[in-house]
């Protein structure tokens, strides 16, 4: 069946303006009436306007734009009426003609837009911060409940073993998860940690044979590799880059199981997101993460005796161990350890949380997974300078 043509009739009376319709004014049959009403409003003095749509058999958004657009003449918005129509008609109209009016114009001020912004931004970081604060104390508390579920289990262990008729202990950790997930970050990320930390290992030795050789005191290299790569770079090189692949992938994995629904899931199953999902990560970034620093500091330490060998420089491998060993003492080393710990927490939970943060769309999950990874990197130098001032103070 063929739809009806959208026909009008315009006819001003004193200052009104009186539109008649009749037929199907659907975005199916408005198109050839476009450009014909549009040309019979111009050249039009009126007042207001009085919409006849007794004749109208069906009207959508798209007829409803098109006979208010008789309403805005450039900035003024004319009054109107309807005339003997329905209300879903009159709901129609009043909703297009809210569309011709727009919105009102923005008035731009720059040092207020500039505080505004600074504002909302800066209680958007509040908000994050204690977020993740309030996140981080209910891991630490899920947490020790399940280091003290080991403990126990260990208990019964031993008294299960000289009662073999006792009901065998079960464990609350997911041993399986905690294996897999140190696989993902552990054993998958080693080869790009140890290339990267060899490679600025190199640059920082090379950097050091131009600048003290020409005080000519080019040994004294081996103890800037020294100290950089166990102090510092290789335990930061290593966390940035668990943040950027780790922390990330977290988000995503969660963000996907949440816009899929399986976190709902395992909440009405009984199942605690919190050990389900978190906890293994967390101990598996624990696990892996002084392993991947250690790594990283004996490749860039290699990277460094590379460069004092085959440069100029020539510093033999033996020179280049014995003093290492003379100079750099081993706290040094332990320094860098002591901070791989708490990097390693700092990613899982932030990753953990920005996943668990996902609304539902896919807009969200892109957001929070760079927002986890932005969130983890400036975490892992904030608590890296706090621990600068604090060896610092204590003089290691």
């Amino acid at each position: 069946m063929l739809s009806a043509p959208a026909t009008f009739d315009l006819s001003v009376q004193g200052p009104v303006l009186h539109v008649h319709a009749a037929g199907q004014w659907t975005i199916e049959t408005v198109a050839q009436t476009n450009i014909a009403i549009s040309n019979a409003y111009e050249g039009l003095a009126y007042e207001s306007i009085q919409y006849h749509l007794d004749g109208v058999e069906e009207l959508d958004t798209a007829g409803a734009y098109l006979l208010t657009r008789a309403m805005r003449v450039g900035d003024v918005i004319k009054p109107w009426k309807l005339v003997g129509g329905t209300p879903g008609q009159e709901t129609l109209l009043t909703v297009a003609a809210s569309a011709q009016l727009g919105d009102p114009p923005r008035v731009h001020r720059q040092w207020r837009d500039t505080l505004d912004r600074l504002g909302r931004a800066t209680v958007r970081f509040g908000n994050e911060v204690v977020a993740t604060m309030a996140f981080l104390g209910q891991f630490f508390a899920q947490f020790w409940g399940v280091l003290m579920s080991l403990l126990f289990i260990a208990f019964r262990k031993f008294g299960w073993l000289f009662n073999r008729k006792a009901e065998r202990p079960t464990s609350r950790v997911r041993y399986k998860s905690v294996v897999s997930l140190m696989e993902q970050i552990g054993l998958d990320a080693a080869p790009i940690v140890a290339v990267l930390s060899f490679a600025i290992g190199a640059v920082i030795a090379y950097m050091g044979a131009n600048l003290l050789g020409e005080l000519g005191f080019s040994i004294f290299m081996v103890d800037l590799v020294g100290f950089a790569m166990l102090r510092e770079l290789a335990v930061i090189i290593t966390a940035i880059l668990i943040a950027g692949r780790s922390a990330s992938a977290f988000t995503a994995q969660i963000g996907a199981m949440k816009m899929r629904q399986e976190v709902d899931a395992m909440t009405v199953m009984g199942l605690d997101t919190f050990e389900t999902l978190v906890v293994p990560r967390a101990m598996a970034c624990l696990l892996v993460m002084p392993i991947l620093t250690f790594i990283a500091m004996m490749s860039g330490i290699a990277g460094g005796l590379l460069v004092a060998w085959v440069t100029p420089v020539d510093i033999s491998p033996v020179l280049f161990i014995n003093r290492l060993r003379e100079m750099v003492s081993i706290q040094h080393f332990w320094v860098g350890m002591v901070k791989a710990p708490f990097f390693a927490v700092v990613i899982a939970i932030i990753g953990c949380r920005q996943g668990l943060a996902v609304s539902g769309s896919v807009e969200s999950l892109g957001t929070r997974v760079t927002t986890s990874v932005v969130q983890a990197i400036f975490a892992v130098i904030f608590i890296d300078a706090l621990f600068a001032i604090l060896f610092f103070q204590i003089g290691v």
